[in-house]
């Protein structure tokens, strides 16, 4: 168990930090103090209190992020109550179902992903808030919650004569073994569970990570990834909020272009992304730099090579704000070819491993301790790894883990819970991978995505599509199986061929000949037997993964 109360922890951090910025809406007028988070936290709990909200109970929240966001859930936990994050992708049904599943009392809500929802089909919910003004956008009959709001100005000047103030701030007394967050996410595979976290699990990763120090008081950080998912709820927001640091929320879908624009304004002292994000600015940025003949014919003279380099390096930091202490990757495996380059020119970058079913971190190394092909080690004193494997520095197998980040279970699914984990108590990843003599873990791919080939190989077809992706015009790929034999679906990068002048009538004979040099590039048993053109982008995660399940009977 680890030793501190995880909501202790922001009780002790609002107190100290109470004078500075905490949340800000970016590009937005609105922003909180840690004292005026705090006070926003109080005025919702004396609403919790004359809803006669009960330690235990779940409430929904769902909507895009933004600083009320932040205070919904933060307000929630510190309550003792239990939050229930939605991603606001899901569809109307599938929020519905959460919402329905989790057995969820209340729900603060974005305005737009309320006008979607059907009240008739969550009918056990007693109140609905917005996330834009906290107002009453729903009560169920006989609730007087609407009355309250009216006059929650004076319920707080009656519970608070003298003002608010950090002294008064008292939450909930809670041990770290209660459930504090049910998360439901939706996943390459299909849709999964309710993943039940204890303020353990959660502690277990705001607590490892203020010893890395990667994050430090008065500091900043943009935040571009879904609240809603485990990973950027841990970094984004629980571990800022614990130490002290300013999150600026992005709230809008995070393009490379709206992406720079803020990395230069914001200049966060950390980045947390997904391999998608940096892979774009690389192709965007980087790439077509290194396409031209004379930087080509440079890169090939000693001594000059380095500093062309370091250059891109420059170049690269000063385009993410220049104040990063380094770029942390999760959420989903990245591009061979990028992470190699990034590697080769000293960029301040790592690649991190882990689950929403461990809250979610497992392995990590900081930027100069980074493996190239590794995602860190299994985190020292926190958590423990195996592979289901006879030689597990060698020979692949599933990832299997315990240790105080690992989840209590799937909600009301005993068993799922029971089918996820070992008969001696291990968590089944469901990823393949090895594990050095260092403790540090090396990813091949998922269980159920793996192809059997013909004669019994093992065909990972992600180490495939991170290949296939760095081919002419390429922008994004999935290796299927169809008939016996390998087939890439390619969403062909319509931007850099209209940009070279070429008819997209050309793109069968480019991706015929990108076939031929891909092959050449793999073992005989991984070939690929033909190319087709996607007419769209794939279906993804949050963590822009793709959703390979709804592809498989292409």
């Amino acid at each position: 168990m680890i030793q501190e109360n995880f909501i202790k922890i922001y009780e002790q951090s609002f107190k100290e930090n109470w004078d500075l910025p905490a949340l800000t809406d970016y590009g937005k007028n609105v922003s909180f103090t840690f004292g005026e988070l705090a006070n926003e936290i109080a005025r919702i709990h004396l609403l919790f209190d004359s809803c006669r909200v009960r330690r235990g109970d779940k409430v929904a929240l769902v909507g895009k992020d933004c600083a009320r966001w932040c205070v919904a859930y933060m307000a929630t936990i510190t309550y003792g109550a239990i939050i229930v994050p939605i991603l606001q992708d899901f569809s109307p049904n599938d929020i519905h179902h959460i919402i329905n599943h989790s057995e969820s009392s209340f729900l603060f809500v974005s305005d737009r992903v309320w006008d979607s929802l059907e009240e008739e089909k969550i009918e056990n919910i007693r109140g609905v808030f917005s996330l834009s003004d906290f107002r009453c956008l729903h009560q169920r009959d006989g609730e007087n919650i609407q009355k309250f709001l009216k006059n929650l100005d004076s319920k707080m000047a009656e519970a608070y004569p003298h003002g608010f103030s950090r002294e008064q701030i008292r939450y909930a007394e809670l041990d770290n073994d209660k459930v504090v967050e049910l998360n439901y996410t939706s996943g390459t595979t299909g849709f999964s569970k309710g993943v039940m976290l204890t303020g353990n699990n959660l502690a277990g990763n705001v607590v490892y990570a203020k010893t890395l120090d990667l994050l430090f008081k008065g500091e900043r950080e943009l935040c571009f990834l879904p609240l809603a998912h485990a990973y950027s709820c841990a970094f984004n927001f629980l571990v800022p909020m614990a130490v002290g640091a300013h999150v600026f929320l992005l709230g809008k879908v995070p393009s490379p272009k709206i992406l720079l624009r803020a990395f230069e304004e914001v200049k966060p002292n950390l980045i947390l992304t997904v391999p998608l994000i940096l892979e774009k600015i690389y192709k965007k940025m980087i790439l077509p730099q290194l396409s031209k003949r004379s930087m080509r014919l440079a890169l090939n003279i000693p001594l000059l090579d380095s500093r062309i380099y370091a250059r891109i390096r420059e170049k690269l930091t000063d385009a993410l704000g220049g104040r990063f202490r380094e770029v942390i990757v999760g959420g989903a495996a990245m591009n061979q070819e990028v992470a190699d380059f990034l590697y080769k020119i000293k960029f301040r970058y790592t690649i991190g491993y882990g689950m929403t079913e461990c809250g979610p971190l497992i392995s990590y190394d900081h930027h100069y301790d980074y493996v190239p092909g590794s995602c860190g080690q299994v985190l020292k004193g926190i958590m423990e790894a195996r592979i289901d494997s006879d030689n597990p520095r060698e020979k692949v197998g599933e990832i299997q883990v315990r240790g105080e980040n690992v989840m209590k279970g799937y909600y009301k699914n005993e068993e799922a819970t029971q089918a996820v984990f070992t008969a001696d108590g291990w968590l089944k990843t469901g990823d393949l991978g090895t594990l050095d003599e260092n403790n540090r873990l090396y990813i091949r791919g998922r269980s159920k995505t793996m192809i059997l080939g013909p004669s019994g190989q093992n065909i990972y077809p992600e180490e495939i599509e991170s290949k296939l992706n760095n081919l002419p015009f390429v922008l994004e790929s999935l290796i299927v199986e169809k008939d016996g034999k390998l087939v890439g679906l390619v969403y062909p990068d319509y931007d850099t061929v209209d940009g070279a002048g070429l008819s997209h009538d050309d793109l069968p004979v480019i991706m015929e000949k990108n076939r031929v040099e891909l092959n050449k590039l793999l073992a005989p048993y991984e070939a690929v037997g033909s190319i087709q053109l996607y007419p769209t982008e794939f279906e993804k995660t949050p963590k822009k993964s793709i959703k390979r399940y709804l592809y498989s009977n292409y």
